[in-house]
């Protein structure tokens, strides 16, 4: 059985946290990632962490990944949904019934690209207007799609997509090594 694969796409001004979180934790469940650069192979963050990228956006098939996930930030989640080549992968992804996930103000684009339509979803607090079914829970799950609400989230989301992509038991592994 090959290892699942999850892109995780970057853009300038991303959240940190949330996106070293999810890149680190798939990784720890054996999940393969691609670091995947919106515009270029060289991404700074919000607090001014630069990191350089496993490939461009224009390099990335939706038939290759299992998932992906957006990390959030601000002006981060901005900048992902300004790429239209961004907008047209999560849109294949989803509509392979595979997973989609967004993080912070990440679940806007999702919006962008119709994924929450009929979906439970949470996102930033006091940002809930922007999604149609907002949920107060700290991560939610509802088919395909998971959503979360911020930095202080990251583990719980990043440790639900190993879960609904490998497996309770590699979830709970990982999860006990992190020692939570």
């Amino acid at each position: 059985m090959k290892n699942k694969k999850v892109m995780v796409p970057f853009a300038d001004g991303f959240e940190e946290i949330e996106a070293f979180t999810i890149v680190d934790v798939l990784r720890r469940a054996g999940i393969d990632v691609d670091m995947v650069g919106v515009v270029g192979t060289m991404i700074t963050g919000n607090h001014g962490i630069r990191v350089t990228m496993d490939k461009k956006i224009s390099e990335a098939k939706a038939d290759d990944y299992d998932g992906i996930a957006l990390p959030g930030g601000n002006p981060g989640y901005v900048n992902l949904g300004r790429s239209g080549v961004l907008i047209e992968l999560i849109k294949k992804i989803s509509g392979q019934g595979k997973l989609v996930a967004a993080i912070c103000a990440a679940p806007v684009v999702l919006v962008k690209a119709g994924v929450l339509e009929g979906k439970r979803a949470t996102i930033y607090p006091g940002m809930e207007k922007e999604i149609p079914y907002p949920r107060s829970e700290r991560v939610v799950v509802d088919g395909n799609v998971v959503t979360s609400q911020g930095p202080g989230t990251a583990m719980e989301f990043a440790l639900k997509i190993a879960e609904v992509l490998v497996g309770k038991d590699v979830a709970y592994s990982v999860k006990r090594g992190l020692v939570i």
